[in-house]
């Protein structure tokens, strides 16, 4: 798998201006660091989060400058948001890879992922006219290729690939990566990660709001207002695009990856009776924490789907794909109903890749309705480098030592420090 070609690469989403930093208050009480281990620490520092997600659609990055030491003095300002796609034939490999790859295919995904990893780094850097060498450390997700939660016959485990070795010795950045780990071997998901970070960069200050992610799942954290103290709420509410993305993919014979601005879905009808007993499905009944990936909603989901279908002609892959659509939207406004909606809910913003479909949006809007649904542009913040952005706060939280876990959201025994450290340079 070689780099993208430089005319490929996607777009530099935004630049904020010096001033435009951000501050909230929240009335939590400050968490204390734990030992930094020979860490290094300063008040004021440039991170870089980079996250891969279960869409597989490729790597966003996050340029953030962050002041302050804990999560009272915390304040930030975006320099730069990068995305780069994935061409098709990487996008296949990674799936093949992911879905039955064997120890020498998942090995050499992990060293090349690496690479790609380094250089999107470096191109957001350049993009943002940031040397390298004053950005304190990458914050890599990397690419999940297996996430198991906990059960009651034990606890979860789950495992990332895009070798931070490898990322460390490009950049010659200190690297924060496998961020989940802790948080299972403490009996937790290891997921959402996001909450901690998302009352950081997006509480209002007077009101509680939701941000409902879209990416290759869909997850959502509710937020109290920044002036209570109340704990967040946060977990996966089911399937993101992965599912629409593969329909995408085999109505039009592997032409598309995804369905670009909704027009599959917008041309098909929703077969009412399939979707109700789509929803039947045992997840979405299940109480947070909860977790879930494309073990349960991925290729094979809809490989059954199509088989009771059985499309022929367009119009019936188009039903199929409006039809996965309207599961998306019904399984996320199930979850308000049930968890989100009675604690309190000013507005609803979007996030992810699928913040971008306006037929999704437009379904999960009509089902939430009268709550207002919008997305992270009213904040300033391109819809999909959220969670590239919340990357970049795990790492400056780990530089810092502070347990940056949601044990609320997560099930985990008690706040751990996340990630692991690779040291830059040579």
């Amino acid at each position: 798998m070689s780099p993208v070609p430089p005319d490929d690469r996607c777009r530099l989403a935004m630049q904020t201006q010096p001033d435009d930093r951000h501050r909230i208050a929240i009335q939590v009480p400050p968490v204390v660091p734990q030992a930094h281990r020979g860490r290094v620490t300063a008040p004021v520092m440039k991170v870089l989060g980079m996250m891969s997600g279960t869409s597989l659609d490729g790597v966003d990055a996050a340029l953030l400058e962050v002041d302050g030491t804990t999560s009272a003095t915390f304040s930030w300002r975006l320099l730069g948001f990068h995305s780069e796609r994935y061409r098709p034939e990487e996008r296949d490999w990674i799936r093949r890879a992911i879905e039955s790859g064997g120890p020498a295919e998942l090995a050499r995904l992990h060293a090349v992922l690496g690479e790609r990893l380094a250089h999107c780094a470096l191109d957001a850097c350049a993009r943002a006219g940031v040397d390298p060498r004053t950005v304190a450390a990458i914050g890599s997700h990397g690419q999940t290729v297996w996430h198991d939660p906990p059960s009651g016959e034990g606890r979860g485990a789950t495992l990332q690939l895009g070798d931070p070795a490898t990322i460390a010795e490009i950049t010659g950045i200190p690297v924060v990566s496998d961020f989940r780990t802790r948080d299972v071997a403490a009996g937790g998901h290891g997921a959402p990660l996001v909450p901690w970070p998302d009352r950081l960069l997006f509480s209002a200050p007077d009101r509680p709001r939701a941000l409902q992610n879209l990416g290759g799942m869909a997850n959502v954290t509710w937020l109290p207002a920044a002036s209570e103290g109340e704990p967040v709420l946060a977990f996966d509410t089911g399937p993101g695009v992965a599912l629409i993305d593969t329909a995408a993919e085999l109505a039009t014979g592997g032409r598309r990856t995804f369905d670009a601005d909704g027009e599959l879905a917008a041309a098909g009808e929703v077969d009412a009776e399939l979707l109700d007993r789509l929803m039947e499905h045992p997840f979405l009944r299940r109480q947070p924490p909860k977790s879930t990936g494309r073990e349960v909603f991925g290729t094979a989901f809809v490989r059954r789907f199509v088989e009771r279908r059985e499309p022929r002609t367009r119009r019936d892959w188009t039903d199929v794909v409006a039809t996965l659509t309207a599961f998306t939207a019904a399984s996320v406004a199930d979850a308000y109903r049930r968890w989100v909606l009675p604690r309190g809910v000013s507005e609803v913003l979007l996030a992810g890749g699928g913040a971008l479909n306006p037929v999704l949006a437009g379904m999960i809007a009509d089902r939430l309705a009268p709550v207002p649904v919008r997305d992270l542009t009213e904040l300033g913040l391109d819809p999909e480098a959220r969670e590239a952005a919340c990357f970049a706060v795990l790492a400056w939280a780990h530089l810092q030592g502070l347990p940056a876990n949601a044990p609320e959201a997560t099930g985990a025994s008690g706040p751990r420090v996340l990630g692991s450290l690779t040291p830059g340079g040579a």
